[in-house]
């Protein structure tokens, strides 16, 4: 008996792509939400550039990514500091470094 395969969702492997559990430990990433072509979470914005508490990961329909960085305040109030378009996955861990000013990896 064959067993059925199960593709792994964008927003899975957008984590892979930023170093999944590791990522997580080193950040503070939480919050982790699948939005159906991407993925969004929270970060400590006390410990971030900027104060950037949220950040979205989509993919595009070039098969690339858009990144928004952002604050949320008082609980819904959202204000983006910057959006970068047509970004590589492997491009990701560097721009989300730069941007932040967190380190993905020991």
């Amino acid at each position: 008996m064959l067993e059925a395969q199960v593709q792994p969702t964008v927003a899975q492997i957008i984590l892979q792509q930023l170093g999944s559990g590791v990522f997580v430990v080193m950040t503070g990433a939480r919050d982790f939400t699948n939005t159906g072509n991407g993925l969004s979470f929270r970060l400590n914005g006390r410990m971030t550039k900027q104060g950037i508490n949220y950040v979205k990961i989509e993919l595009n329909g070039s098969d690339l990514y858009d990144v928004s960085f952002g604050r949320i305040r008082s609980g819904s109030v959202y204000k983006d500091l910057e959006t970068l378009t047509d970004v590589y996955a492997e491009d990701l861990v560097r721009l989300f470094e730069e941007t932040t000013g967190l380190f993905t990896h020991f």
